[in-house]
């Protein structure tokens, strides 16, 4: 089974007043987990990607990604929000949930993409949004995801 996002990096209550602070954030929880070489470097990767366009997809919720060869292993770190932040989303609501992607420089395929796809199948699902947005457990979390991303990534 898909491992790409463990109980250690989930963050039910994600501090920052903007985009780069709630990545950086959830940054520190994956280089927390070991899979990350260089902090620093896989930072810029994300913060080059979200310079390019806003990765905050509606619904809430942002899709912040870095494909680095500071990346050890494909890995997903999810943050629901203390507060909301404007994050130029394309329907112009503040996001309130991120999932934070690190995808290793010379992975396999747009392995990303996948997880990217993955994760929108399902967040068009009010049900499963909620979910993310009530849930006290960081195991229900994560379950839920590894789940959702299985199928994308065998």
């Amino acid at each position: 089974m898909v491992k790409v996002i463990t109980n250690e990096l989930v963050d039910l209550s994600t501090v920052g007043t903007n985009s780069q602070e709630i990545i950086k954030a959830l940054a520190k929880k994956i280089e927390a987990t070991d899979r990350i070489t260089n902090f620093d470097g896989y930072l810029q990767s994300v913060l080059d990607r979200e310079a390019l366009t806003s990765t905050a997809i509606g619904f809430g919720i942002a899709i912040p990604h870095g494909k680095s060869p500071h990346v050890k292993e494909c890995t997903v770190a999810f943050g629901r929000l203390a507060q909301p932040v404007d994050w130029n989303s394309l329907d112009g609501k503040d996001v309130e949930m991120a999932f934070l992607l690190a995808v290793p420089e010379d992975c396999a395929g747009d392995e990303h993409l996948k997880i990217i796809a993955g994760l929108s199948r399902k967040l068009v699902h009010e049900d499963f949004r909620e979910m993310l947005r009530t849930s006290a457990s960081e195991e229900e979390i994560v379950q839920v995801i590894n789940d959702s991303l299985t199928a994308v990534l065998n």
